[in-house]
């Protein structure tokens, strides 16, 4: 039996692992959106097209994630993986001083990532207090 991707679902797994809230989402969809119609769309088995691209667009991740991405197939996917890789040695071939300056280089580019979503979203809200 084939299994239905529940496409609202994987906008709420999506939108959550960018710790986007589903205010920031409605604010970001246009006027006649809110938390409460953001919280139906996430209950929504199948969201229609151009909607589903314009979540898509606001979101940055393709429309083919949220029509094809099932969380019981890559559970499954992963345990399996895990199952038969769990009796193998682990060796740590890296250097500690490399993988800490990674570590920096990427806190880094987050952070600068953070700012420039905080002057978007201030951005935003200057235009919102203009039009009102």
């Amino acid at each position: 039996m084939e299994q239905k991707i529940h496409q609202g679902r994987n906008v709420k797994r999506f939108r959550e692992m960018l710790g986007i809230k589903q205010e920031a989402l409605a604010l970001d969809l246009g006027d006649d959106w809110n938390q409460k119609k953001i919280s139906l769309l996430e209950q929504k088995e199948t969201i229609e097209d151009p909607l589903l691209q314009k979540i898509s667009e606001v979101l940055k991740i393709p429309v083919e994630a949220f029509q094809n991405f099932d969380e019981e197939q890559a559970i499954n996917i992963i345990a399996s993986n895990f199952h038969d890789n769990a009796t193998g040695v682990i060796v740590n071939n890296y250097n500690p001083i490399d993988k800490i300056i990674q570590l920096h280089e990427e806190k880094i580019a987050l952070y600068e990532r953070m700012l420039k979503e905080k002057d978007d979203m201030m951005t935003r809200l200057e235009e919102l207090i203009k039009t009102k």
